[in-house]
C-alpha cells in the first residue's frame, strides 16, 4: 500500500517478492502459508492467506498506482549463478532500485549500455543491416572495459580505507565504517560483477524495417542478446587467462546452473575454455532502464520501444517579441508558445524519405499521423505494441540476460484490473524475472502524449477531503496548516498562526478529514475531522473562520488556482510574486510557500541560484532546495 498515498514513498520503486509456491496457490484458488523468517524450518510467525485474494491486492495497487512491480523470486534464484555460491555470500537478497541486478549484500551495480542502434548500417533503408561483426568486437571490449573499471573501484575503495586508518577517532568509533567498506572490498574481489546491458533496442528494431513487438522483431531481438551473452562470456574468459578467475571460481558448482547449460549448448567451445581457464566475472549482463543515458544518446531506452513519435511541449514567451506565437495564456496572464517535439530517429526516419522536419512540425495532427503511418514507428509506440507479446519478448531475450531486465509495460487508462493480472502471470510462465506496468494517468509526473484538453467547467469541490496538518515556526510564531488532498494532490489550503486556545488540536494530529458543510443560512463551512488517541472522532467547526479574514480571503486565490491543476512548483512561484505591503500577510504567503513545497515531486528543477557557489542547478528535495553541484541545501 506504499503507494496507494501520494508522496508518502518517493525516490524508489517498490517490487513484491513472488514465489513460485504462490503463484501455483493463485492459479488453483488454494491457500498460501506466510512466515517469518521467510526461510526458516521454525518460524516465528505463521499465516494462512487466500492467495488469489492477495494476488487481487497487489494487481488492484499495481492498476491504481502503477506499483507494486512483482519480482519472481525462485526464477531469480534458479537462473542467478552467483547464487551457486550461496554458502560463500554471494545468496542474492534483493535487487538495485530499478530491479536490473539482484544483489547480494556488499555487492556492487556496474552498468555499461552498448547503443544498438549505431550497428544499424544504412538505417531506414531497403539495404539496412545489422553489423554483428563489429557488434561483437564491441560486446567483447566493452567486458574488458568494465573489468577495468572494478579495478578502478578497488583502488578507490583502498583510498577510503587508508583515509579511515587515518581518521583520528578512536578504533572502535571507527568499526562499523571500516567493517563496510572492508566487506565491500571482499565482494569485489571475490566475484568481480559487471552488468553490461543495451539501449536503443526500439530504435534499432525501426532501422532495420522491423515492427517491434512482432514476431519477426522478437527473434531478431533474441539473436542479439544471445550474441550479447556468448560474446561477453567468451571475452571474460579470455580475461580468465590472461588475468585470473574471479578467485572464487568453480566450475562444478555451477554445471547445473540454466544460464550456463544454454551457454554450453550455444557454444561448446567457449564453454570448454570457461571450465579450463575460468571466467573473470561472476556474472556479466543485465538491461537497466538507461533513461538518462538514451536523452544523450538521442535513443529509445532500453529494451523499449518508443514512448510516443511526437509529443507537445510548451515553453513561456513574450507576447511583444517578434515571430512569437501565442497560442494560450495562463492563470496569471503569461503567454505561452505550444510546439511538437518529434523522436529523434524519426526525424532522421523523415529526412531519409525527403521530408522537411521544420515544416511537418507545423502540420496538423491528423497530417502529422498520416506521415507516421509511412514509418517503421507506425503501431509501435508503447502504448501500440501488444502486451502480452511485449511480456513474451522480455521472457524470450530473459534466456540470455543473466541478471535482470528492467521493463515496463505501458497500458491505457480505460484497461481493466483483469489485463494486469493476466500480463503478470503470463511473465511469470515466460520465465521473467519480473514485471511492472503502468496505466495512463495512473501516476502523476509520467511522461504522457495525446491532445490537450481544455477545462470548461469550474471543478467541484468533493465533500469530503483527505488532510494534511502542517506545523511550523516563522520568526517566533508557531504555524499551522491544513491542507486538502484529492488523489494525493493539494486541493485547498487554510494556513495561520496556531492558537491553542482557539483550537486545541493535539500536536499529534497530522491527518485528517476537511468537510464541507452547508449551514442553515445557505453559506459553507469547512470542518476539520481527526481521530484522537483513543479512537474517538473529533470535529473542529469553521476551518474558514478560525484565521484572519485576509487569511481567508487570499487562501481563497491559491485554492481556487489548486483545484485548476496549476503544477505545484508554479503555484509556490505565483505565491512567491505576490506584492503584500503588511508584514502579517507576508508571514501568511511565508506560510503557504513553505506547506505546499512539501507536495513539489523531488527532482523538480527550482529557479534561482545557489547562496553558497551560485549554480543554477537547483532541485526540490522533500520540499527543500537542493543544490546538486555543491550539495547544499535549505528548508523553508
Amino acid at each position: 500500500d506504499a503507494k496507494m498515498e501520494s508522496g508518502k514513498v518517493t525516490g524508489a520503486n517498490v517490487s513484491v517478492k513472488i514465489t513460485d509456491e504462490f503463484m501455483k496457490a493463485v492459479e488453483n484458488k488454494t491457500v498460501f502459508r506466510q512466515q517469518y523468517p521467510i526461510d526458516s524450518d521454525n518460524p516465528r510467525f505463521v499465516r494462512d492467506v487466500d492467495a488469489l485474494q492477495l494476488w487481487n491486492k497487489i494487481i488492484h495497487n499495481a492498476w491504481k498506482s502503477a506499483e507494486p512491480g512483482v519480482l519472481f523470486w525462485d526464477t531469480i534464484i534458479k537462473e542467478s549463478i552467483p547464487d551457486c555460491y550461496g554458502d560463500l555470500g554471494f545468496t542474492s537478497v534483493s535487487t538495485n532500485p530499478c530491479g536490473e541486478i539482484p544483489l547480494c549484500p556488499y555487492d556492487s551495480c556496474r552498468l555499461l549500455a552498448i547503443n544498438l542502434y549505431s550497428y544499424v548500417m544504412d538505417p531506414f533503408t531497403d539495404k539496412a543491416e545489422f553489423n554483428f561483426e563489429l557488434y561483437k568486437e564491441h560486446v567483447g571490449l566493452a567486458q574488458r572495459l568494465m573489468d577495468d573499471i572494478i579495478d578502478l573501484e578497488l583502488e578507490k575503495i583502498d583510498a577510503i580505507l587508508a583515509k579511515i586508518e587515518a581518521d583520528p577517532e578512536a578504533e572502535e568509533l571507527k568499526m562499523v565504517e571500516k567493517n563496510l567498506w572492508l566487506n565491500i572490498k571482499k565482494k569485489s574481489e571475490q566475484g568481480r560483477r559487471t552488468g553490461i546491458g543495451i539501449t536503443a533496442e526500439g530504435d534499432m528494431l525501426a532501422a532495420l524495417g522491423l515492427r517491434y513487438g512482432s514476431e519477426e522483431a522478437i527473434d531478431f531481438s533474441v539473436e542479439v542478446h544471445k550474441t550479447l551473452a556468448l560474446e561477453a562470456y567468451k571475452s571474460s574468459t579470455y580475461l580468465a587467462k590472461e588475468r585470473g578467475p574471479f578467485s572464487i571460481f568453480d566450475a562444478e558448482r555451477e554445471m547445473n546452473n540454466p544460464f550456463i547449460i544454454r551457454l554450453k549448448e550455444a557454444d561448446p567451445v567457449m564453454y570448454k575454455n570457461m571450465v579450463k581457464y575460468g571466467r573473470r566475472n561472476i556474472a556479466l549482463l543485465t538491461i537497466a532502464p538507461t533513461g538518462t543515458t538514451s536523452l544523450m544518446t538521442q535513443t529509445t531506452s532500453g529494451i523499449e520501444p518508443v514512448f510516443s513519435v511526437f509529443y507537445k511541449r510548451r515553453r513561456k514567451v513574450n507576447p511583444n517579441d517578434k515571430n512569437v506565437k501565442v497560442t494560450f495564456k495562463d492563470e496569471v496572464g503569461d503567454s505561452w508558445e505550444e510546439f511538437i517535439v518529434f523522436h529523434h530517429k524519426f526525424v532522421d526516419w523523415l529526412i531519409m524519405k525527403g521530408y522537411d522536419p521544420d515544416q511537418v512540425t507545423r502540420m496538423s495532427d491528423e497530417e502529422i499521423n498520416a506521415i507516421i503511418e509511412k514509418s517503421p514507428y507506425y503501431k509501435a509506440t508503447a502504448n501500440d505494441v501488444d502486451w502480452l507479446a511485449k511480456v513474451r519478448m522480455q521472457g524470450a531475450i530473459q534466456k540470455w540476460v543473466d541478471h535482470s531486465i528492467s521493463v515496463t509495460i505501458n497500458l491505457p487508462s480505460d484497461v481493466k484490473e483483469e489485463l494486469v493480472s493476466e500480463l503478470y502471470m503470463t511473465a511469470w510462465k515466460s520465465g521473467c524475472k519480473g514485471a511492472t506496468v503502468y496505466r495512463d494517468g495512473s501516476r502523476d509526473g509520467v511522461l504522457v502524449a495525446g491532445k490537450n484538453i481544455a477545462r470548461t467547467e469550474r471543478p467541484k469541490r468533493p465533500k469530503v477531503l483527505d488532510c494534511d496538518v502542517i506545523r511550523f515556526n516563522i520568526n517566533d510564531e508557531k504555524w499551522v496548516a491544513f491542507v486538502g488532498l484529492k488523489d494525493g494532490r493539494p486541493y485547498e489550503i487554510f494556513t495561520g498562526l496556531a492558537d491553542e486556545e482557539i483550537y486545541p488540536i493535539p500536536k499529534t494530529i497530522v491527518k485528517g478529514k476537511i468537510i464541507k458543510v452547508k449551514v442553515d443560512d445557505g453559506k459553507t463551512r469547512y470542518d476539520f475531522q481527526y481521530t484522537d488517541k483513543y479512537g474517538y472522532k473529533k470535529i473542529f467547526e469553521g476551518l474558514s473562520h478560525m484565521f484572519k479574514p485576509e487569511y481567508w480571503n487570499y487562501a481563497k486565490l491559491i485554492s481556487g488556482v489548486l483545484r485548476h491543476e496549476m503544477p505545484i512548483q508554479d503555484v509556490v512561484n505565483l505565491v512567491q510574486s505576490l506584492k503584500l505591503d503588511s508584514e502579517s500577510i507576508n508571514n501568511w504567503k511565508n506560510g503557504v510557500e513553505r506547506a505546499l513545497k512539501k507536495y513539489i515531486p523531488n527532482g523538480t528543477k527550482a529557479k534561482g541560484k545557489c547562496a553558497e557557489c551560485n549554480s543554477h542547478n537547483l532541485v526540490y528535495e522533500e520540499g527543500c532546495l537542493i543544490c546538486k553541484d555543491c550539495g547544499s541545501s535549505r528548508c523553508g
